[in-house]
This record gives C-alpha cells, sequence and structure tokens, in this order.
C-alpha cells in the first residue's frame, strides 16, 4: 500500500513526463513544418541557379555565344529570389466575388513591393532630425537596401492553398480568369504557387449542427495539410477562418496576418439570438423555443470567447470597414493595432461610363449566398410593381440579379429563387446573370439607372461601391458597411432634398419598394437624380484600387511581417 508521499511524488513524476512528452512532440512539430519550409526555398535557389542555362539552351546560335549569355545572365540572377515566402490561405480562389478580388489585388501589391514601387504618393517625415523609425516614412527616405523588409521584399514569392482541382494549365487558366474578371496583372516577376488541396475539399462542406465549430475544426485540418506541404514565413488568411492561426503560429512558427471581411461571430449575432429573431443562421425552431435559445446563446458567448483568444495571434490585423473594425476590436482585445485597409473597385474604368440614357434597369451585384438575401430584393420588386396602380410595371422596369456561383449549394439557391419570382408573379420582369466576365457586368453597369443591395450587416460592400462608381442610384441595406462607410448620406424622400445626398438606406420590402420607388418615377435626367449619380461617383473613389494598394503595402511594410526573427532549436538540431 502507498502511503501519501509516495502518491503525491508519483503524481509529480508522471505530470513531469507528460509536460515533457508535450514539449518534445510540440517542438518536433515545429522542426517537421520547418523542414518543410527549408525544402521550398531550396527548391527556389536550385530554380534560380537553372535559369540561366534554361535560357541559354533556349536561344539559338552558336555554343560559344550560348555559354557567354549564360554567363552573362548569372550575374543578373537573385540567388535568394522567391526564398522569402507569403502563404494566403484562400481555399476558393478562382472564384468570382469580392474576396477573391482582394486576393489577387494583395498579391499584385506584393508583385510591385518585389518591384520596389512603395508608395505612389510617398509621404515624408515631418523634420529632417528626427530619428529613424519603424514607420514606411522614414525607410521611404533613408532608402536603406539592406533593411531586412526591403530583402525580403525583393526575395518574395506567393503561395496560394486551393481546394481546386489540379490540371496541367491551372496556373494559366487562374490568371487568364483574374485577368478577365477583375482587371487584374500579376507582376511577371512574381512567382506565384499553388498546394492543391482538393482530396480535402470535404473538410470545407457545412455541418447542419454546431456549424461554427465543426467550420473551424476543418478549416483547422485543413491548414495543417497546407503549411505540411509548403511552411511560409509569412501566413496571411483572406477568408475569415481565425482558427487556423493556431496552426500557423503556435505549430508551424509562421507570423499570421489576415484580412478579415466578417466576424465570425459578432455581438450583432448574439444580440439576434437574444431577441429570437429568425434569420439564415438562425432557424425558426431555434427562435421560437426559449430553451433551445438560451442553449445556443451559451454556445455562442463560449465561441466568442475562444474566437477571441485565438484571432489574438494575429501579427498584423487589416479589416475591410469600420463596421468590422468595431467588432474585431471588441473581440480580439490583445491583437494590437487593427487597420482598416478598405477593399479595392476599380472606380477607374467605372467612373467613365455615362450618367444620362440610362435604361429602366434595377441591377444587384453579389454571389448567390443566403446571407445576400436576394429573397429580400425579389419580394420588394414585387410591391414595387404592385404600387400606384402597376405605374412601374407599364414602365417596363427590369430587375437583372447578377452574380457567381461557387457550387452546387449556390446553384440549388438561384432555381429556389427563380422558383419565387414564378410565384410572385414578376418571372418576365427578373433575369439571373450567372459567372460571367467583368466586361459583361460593366456592360450592365453602364446601362442600368438603380442598382440595390439587401444584405443585413453586410460587412462593407464591394457591389454597392462598384454601382455608386458607375453611375448608378444605389439602395443598399440599413446596417453595416453600406451604412458606416459607403452611403454616408441617405436620401431623405420625406424632408427637402439634400444635395450632398449619395445614395438610399433601407430595411425592409416596403422601404426598399418606396426607395426604388421614389428613384424611378423621377426622370432619369432630372437635376435630383444626375446629383445623386455625381455624388455617390465622387464618393466612391474613397475606394479605388490605387488606395487599396497604398494602404495595403503601407500596413505590410510597418507590420512585423517583414522582419526576420530567430528561432530556437535544441542542440540535436543543427
Amino acid at each position: 500500500m502507498l502511503d501519501y508521499d509516495e502518491i503525491v511524488h508519483f503524481a509529480k513524476g508522471t505530470l513531469l513526463a507528460i509536460v515533457a512528452t508535450i514539449l518534445l512532440n510540440f517542438h518536433q512539430i515545429r522542426h517537421t513544418f520547418h523542414k518543410s519550409r527549408e525544402e521550398f526555398v531550396a527548391y527556389q535557389r536550385q530554380r534560380n541557379l537553372d535559369k540561366p542555362a534554361a535560357a541559354a539552351a533556349s536561344k539559338k546560335g552558336k555554343k560559344s555565344k550560348k555559354s557567354t549569355k549564360a554567363k552573362e545572365g548569372d550575374e543578373d540572377i537573385n540567388p535568394d529570389d522567391g526564398t522569402y515566402v507569403i502563404g494566403f490561405f484562400h481555399p476558393h480562389c478562382s472564384a468570382g466575388g469580392g474576396g477573391e478580388r482582394v486576393l489577387w489585388k494583395s498579391i499584385q501589391a506584393l508583385g510591385e513591393l518585389k518591384e520596389g514601387k512603395l508608395l505612389k504618393n510617398r509621404r515624408r517625415t515631418k523634420t529632417k532630425k528626427e530619428a529613424p523609425s519603424n514607420d514606411l516614412a522614414s525607410l521611404i527616405v533613408i532608402g536603406n537596401s539592406d533593411d531586412p523588409r526591403l530583402v525580403n521584399c525583393r526575395n518574395l514569392s506567393v503561395v496560394v492553398y486551393t481546394v481546386d482541382e489540379p490540371s496541367a494549365d491551372y496556373d494559366e487558366e487562374v490568371m487568364k480568369k483574374v485577368r478577365e474578371r477583375f482587371s487584374i496583372v500579376i507582376p511577371s516577376s512574381l512567382s506565384v504557387h499553388f498546394v492543391h488541396l482538393h482530396e480535402l475539399k470535404y473538410l470545407l462542406d457545412k455541418p447542419t449542427r454546431l456549424t461554427m465549430i465543426a467550420e473551424s475544426w476543418g478549416a483547422m485540418k485543413l491548414a495543417w495539410h497546407a503549411l505540411s506541404v509548403v511552411n511560409p514565413h509569412v501566413y496571411i488568411d483572406t477568408t475569415g477562418c481565425a482558427f487556423t492561426f493556431f496552426v500557423a503560429k503556435i505549430l508551424a512558427n509562421c507570423k499570421v496576418g489576415t484580412y478579415v471581411h466578417y466576424p465570425t461571430i459578432s455581438t450583432d449575432m448574439l444580440s439576434l439570438v437574444w431577441k429570437r429573431r429568425p434569420s439564415y443562421n438562425n432557424d425558426t425552431q431555434i427562435a421560437t423555443n426559449p430553451l433551445i435559445t438560451y442553449v445556443k446563446l451559451v454556445y455562442y458567448i463560449l465561441f466568442a470567447i475562444c474566437y477571441g483568444m485565438i484571432g489574438s495571434l494575429a501579427d498584423m490585423t487589416m479589416v475591410n470597414s469600420t463596421w468590422t473594425q468595431g467588432h474585431i476590436h471588441y473581440l480580439w482585445k490583445l491583437a494590437g493595432k487593427i487597420q482598416v485597409v478598405f477593399p479595392p473597385v476599380d472606380t477607374k474604368s467605372l467612373k467613365d461610363l455615362p450618367m444620362t440614357n440610362r435604361e429602366n434597369m434595377i441591377i444587384s451585384i453579389g454571389q448567390f449566398r443566403p446571407e445576400k438575401d436576394h429573397t429580400l430584393q425579389l419580394e420588394a420588386f414585387a410591391k414595387l410593381l404592385e404600387m400606384h396602380d402597376g405605374a412601374i410595371k407599364k414602365a417596363n422596369v427590369k430587375l437583372v440579379l447578377i452574380g457567381s456561383c461557387r457550387g452546387e449549394a449556390d446553384q440549388e439557391r438561384v432555381e429556389q429563387l427563380q422558383k419565387l419570382a414564378r410565384e410572385l408573379d414578376i418571372q418576365d420582369h427578373v433575369e439571373f446573370v450567372l459567372n460571367q466576365p467583368y466586361s459583361a457586368l460593366k456592360d450592365y453597369l453602364r446601362r442600368a439607372s438603380v442598382g440595390i443591395h439587401t444584405m443585413w450587416n453586410e460587412h462593407f460592400g464591394i457591389g454597392v461601391v462598384e454601382m455608386m462608381a458607375a453611375g448608378l442610384v444605389t439602395v443598399a441595406h440599413d446596417s453595416g458597411g453600406p451604412k458606416s462607410d459607403i452611403i454616408l448620406r441617405p436620401w431623405d424622400f420625406k424632408n427637402s432634398f439634400d444635395k450632398t445626398t449619395t445614395g438610399c438606406l433601407a430595411s425592409t420590402a416596403d422601404e426598399y419598394a418606396t426607395a426604388l420607388y421614389e428613384i424611378l418615377k423621377r426622370d432619369s435626367s432630372t437635376d435630383e437624380i444626375l446629383q445623386v449619380r455625381e455624388n455617390g461617383r465622387k464618393s466612391a473613389e474613397r475606394f479605388s484600387d490605387e488606395v487599396f494598394m497604398d494602404t495595403f503595402k503601407e500596413t505590410m511594410l510597418t507590420s512585423t511581417l517583414f522582419r526576420n526573427r530567430p528561432r530556437l532549436i535544441f542542440f540535436w538540431q543543427e
């Protein structure tokens, strides 16, 4: 029989053994991930060494000339080119939504940094006597080519983790789609590699119960497999999968950056459950049951605590709107500075579209996902056609829903919307435009008079900005980014016209129908309508591609992502 002291001694020994085992396994996992990074860096260096020989072999001419040119090429080759790796976790990188535009514009900005293009509007320090600081202004003024940030910029390469299936011409097809859909060209000096995780695509399937936990766990497992293939120096999540930070930072020892489009959970979601309000993420059966509602509320609170802890692991946090910034700042209390970087919108090409000679057409831009609430658009349009004895219906007004489908679920959603249009008897006045290139979108933006947006608490609203930049009078949801950042001076039809009005805000089907009627009953060339169009277009300039590129570059360079840091290893791993 063991006495008390022996039991305590045995317990202590067991506990120490468990702790030591966990620490050794943890460090071994880190070492394995580090080997993955070293292998990719070695591959990049070998490619650089092979470039002169490959270039010489492809040229025609005499053998002596070939060898001479090869030697000349050796002098221009940077052996470290592509050895500072930035990985983007964006499983659906080939989709055509606003999130994908942010992804590819970010990669384009990194390509420009690699080529030494910092900011178009370079800022200066306040005085020449100021000591060098960590900000971008001092970096530019000093021009220190040995600064680790600039060195790592010159040696950049990008890896994109995707669930798309590989093919012989996948890289070319994706780049072609990016050019056609977004008018984005990635600098040729930046090498972009794809890690295909198509066999693990099922990890992203949406479960029916405990959705947030299951999705987060699936994303963590997908990130584990992704970083096991190529472990970058910097891991950037652009899809809102915050729980992958644990894999990237704690296990793989990456620096972590994130661009948050929408918080996984927010205080608004908690309020929605507390008020028992049915929504796309709060089923009617749950909302009408007090007991289940309280259980779900506890689940949400616990998840929000975990989300806040894991989000605070980010070394750099960018958000797409002040609305998102407020929620992330409340949840990620230890995340440090949270920078608002408005998403890029191609306002440059849209501002050349004519203001006049528009058709009686209302358009909607957005992926066919449940949160976009296209159902509300159809219901509001049906009410519009019935108003004032069908005055608008007689004017042959048309509603065009433009967006992309990411898979079967989105396609089924479109079919349900088409069915609803038939039930509302508006099918002859509604058109669905799916997966079309950017040129087709621009054509609709040129022809349409009014834009509509219906997502509750939209994180930003790229489609809203595109419609405003194109000269459409836009009616957006009275919440989220459109309310806090985009349509800052909404049109109040009850009072006298405000010459600073930039658009309209609404919440219910009746409010949308009223706003649409007030706009359409006015001639498209009246002073009021033209004033709103011009104000909206001018306001949209705040979200241009150029503004995004400069803000993104500045945020990256002033963060710690491009700074080197030492790595702790045991003596047997040297």
